[in-house]
């Protein structure tokens, strides 16, 4: 028996609230919240402690400083722009 559009809508609301509860929160109360893809603010952290540690590991001449620094900013660069694939993106991605 096919489910009606009601018993949909419950399944789609629940779904919605354990993947991502501050936006379904959101949504309840009429006040608009980023869903949690668009979010970028640890990487952006990420990406300052890294290069944070990259700059000291060059004052210092630390190697491992600056290689831990490099793998910093590699990463956080990767959260930052996840997508490779959206229209308008330049370079390449896979396909």
């Amino acid at each position: 028996m096919p489910q009606s559009e009601d018993e949909h809508l419950v399944d789609l609301a629940a779904r919605l609230e354990r993947e991502d509860p501050r936006f379904a929160r959101a949504l309840r109360s009429g006040r608009p919240a980023r869903p949690r893809e668009y979010r970028r603010t640890g990487a952006w952290w990420g990406l300052a402690l890294g290069v944070a540690v990259l700059g000291s590991g060059i004052a210092l001449s630390q190697g491992l400083l600056i290689a831990g620094g490099l793998v910093l900013v590699g990463m956080a660069a990767q959260l930052v722009d996840p997508d490779p694939t959206r229209p308008g993106h330049r370079g390449t991605g896979p396909r």
